[in-house]
């Protein structure tokens, strides 16, 4: 399995996403250009540019028309995923951070940072089919959590919002009314901040990465916790097989071990996990940095990294791949 090296970025990369039908991916990077690539070969179609600061957060529509960003210039913008044009741009008091369009493509999430006196807060946006309709006001905003809130994401039907973050929790909201419907368990939570949160291809249950080193599979429904993996360094990006039954776990490490590895060896790896069994089953190393970000291709036969090092790493999977017995 030889990996695809993307070099486009010049600067970290913060999030990956693959449009619905697996032949484009979206990546997200602090350099403020996010760009798209084809997802089968590497090969860079474009930049989206007009973000003054870096992009922490993408998604695109289910027909990959539309592509939205969260940005620390304190804007989200809507982008047209063919020409890369800039269609809106939602403004706020403070870093926009997670994006997220519900089942239709009617509405978005986009949660915005604590910054001076603010509060973070989690908004709802509609987004006009036509874009010259777009406006920016909110139908619901939702204040309450404390730090960043690092992921939010649509629950089954739009009914729920899912946010987690720097205060370890992970809530479920009522996306009508904003109030609050669950809460995690703090026996059985996270310990520190939540970096991650990545939804399974049904919507049934979701996965958490925290930097307590530790991924958490939960229902998504009751927000009952179904399965905890650990590992041994702080998870910055968490992805979930479509295919099999697989978690990928991709991370850093701390800070005073900085020193102690040869940086040169690559030897940043994502960690793969029997979803069932709670058992690594393998790694794939190669990147120079702590990788922030991970994504599974909607077909199950490929997932892309990205690092610290300004690198996309792409990896078909060799046909034995889809062998693994344990």
């Amino acid at each position: 399995m030889r990996p695809i090296l993307m070099k486009g970025h010049e600067r970290p990369l913060t999030f990956l996403k693959y449009n619905r039908d697996g032949d484009l991916l979206f990546s997200c990077a602090k350099d403020h250009n996010p760009t798209v690539w084809f997802a089968d070969n590497g090969e860079r179609l474009g930049t989206y540019r007009g973000h003054n600061g870096a992009v922490w957060c993408c998604d695109v529509s289910r027909d990959s028309m539309r592509l939205i960003t969260g940005s620390a210039d304190q804007t989200a913008k809507l982008w047209n995923v063919e020409t890369g044009q800039q269609l809106y741009s939602f403004n706020f008091d403070s870093p926009a951070r997670a994006v997220d369009f519900s089942v239709g493509d009617k509405l978005a999430v986009i949660t915005t940072d604590p910054f001076m006196e603010l509060t973070s807060a989690i908004h709802v946006k509609r987004i006009a089919g036509d874009p010259s309709d777009q406006v920016g006001e909110s139908v619901l905003v939702i204040r309450g959590p404390h730090g960043r809130i690092n992921r939010a994401v649509w629950g089954p039907l739009n009914m729920t919002i899912i946010s987690a973050g720097e205060d370890a929790v992970v809530r479920i909201w009522d996306s009508e009314t904003g109030k609050l419907l669950k809460e995690s368990d703090k026996e059985s939570g996270h310990k520190k901040t939540i970096t991650a949160l990545s939804k399974s291809a049904d919507g049934s249950h979701f996965l958490t990465g925290s930097l307590d080193k530790s991924a958490k599979l939960w229902d998504t429904r009751t927000l009952t916790l179904i399965k905890t993996y650990v590992t041994e360094r702080p998870v910055n990006a968490v992805a979930m097989s479509p295919l099999l039954n697989h978690v990928v776990l991709g991370g850093g490490q701390d800070a005073s071990a900085v020193t102690t590895t040869d940086h040169r060896a690559g030897k940043f790896e994502a960690k793969f996990f029997d979803k069932i069994l709670q058992e690594e089953i393998g790694g794939v190393k190669g990147h120079f940095g702590p990788i922030n970000a991970l994504a599974f291709n909607p077909d199950g036969k490929s997932f892309s990294s990205g690092g610290e090092d300004g690198y996309v790493r792409l990896h078909h999977f060799d046909p034995d791949y889809f062998n693994i017995k344990i």
